[in-house]
């Protein structure tokens, strides 16, 4: 867990979960208790913390594109991955976790 909090791309890894687990509490919880009882209480505070993670896994995704000199194909599905539920636990095991090992 150290070694992550040392770099970068450790840095991104652990955003990119964060990113996807707020992602998937607003998109599974928060938006339902909105729409369907009434309740926006919950989107306001997990909407505001997805927001923030968002922007910053945007941000460690083009440093760490610079660092690693990655193509700007890898950075692009990186940044597409962002957007779509589950999208940053593929981008995980597939480009971030091979560039770590």
């Amino acid at each position: 867990m150290n070694d992550l909090l040392r770099t970068r791309l450790g840095w991104l890894r652990i955003v990119a979960f964060l990113e996807g687990v707020s992602f998937l509490m607003l998109l599974g919880i928060a938006m339902p208790l909105k729409y369907l009882w009434g309740r926006p209480e919950m989107v306001r505070h997990v909407g505001m913390t997805h927001g923030i993670l968002f922007v910053a896994f945007l941000a460690l995704v083009l440093a760490v594109k610079d660092e690693k000199d990655w193509p700007m194909k890898t950075a692009a599905l990186a940044i597409l991955a962002s957007v779509l539920p589950f999208g940053t636990f593929w981008a995980e095991f597939r480009l971030f976790r091979p560039v770590a090992e």
